[in-house]
């Protein structure tokens, strides 16, 4: 019998920190990551989202007040932050859910996805940003 001719197992090793620049994410692993980002973002924002629905929804002055703090430029962009994370982790999430029903499971279909995941947060956060900022 002929012996079985034994290849190297490919070593893997752990990446430095001065390896993070060079290191070539696929598609789908930096939605990954984004998802996880944005997830943390909106846990950690949620009581003070929760603070300023209760505010707004008090009073009509309280809703004055809120519009006011809201017209604030640097307000603005931590709200189109906050959309941003909401629109992406719901677009993340809607693409993990199509994962788990087994479509586009394969190498292509993942990088598509991710793609597509990428592509549409961005242009629903750059509306939000338009209208945020009284484009229309």
């Amino acid at each position: 019998m002929a012996e079985a001719v034994k290849k190297p197992r490919p070593e893997y090793r752990n990446i430095g920190l001065g390896q993070i620049a060079k290191y070539r994410l696929p598609w789908a692993g930096k939605v990954s990551i984004l998802h996880r980002i944005s997830g943390l973002l909106l846990f950690i924002a949620l009581p003070f989202l929760l603070y300023l629905l209760d505010q707004s929804l008090t009073s009509e002055i309280s809703f004055e007040a809120f519009k006011g703090f809201l017209a604030h430029p640097i307000v603005k962009i931590i709200t189109l932050v906050l959309s941003w994370a909401y629109l992406h982790h719901f677009c993340a999430g809607i693409r993990f859910l199509v994962l788990d029903m087994h479509v586009a499971v394969n190498k292509e279909g993942g990088r598509q996805t991710a793609i597509a995941v990428l592509v549409v947060s961005l242009v629903l956060t750059l509306a939000v940003a338009l209208k945020l900022f009284g484009a229309f």
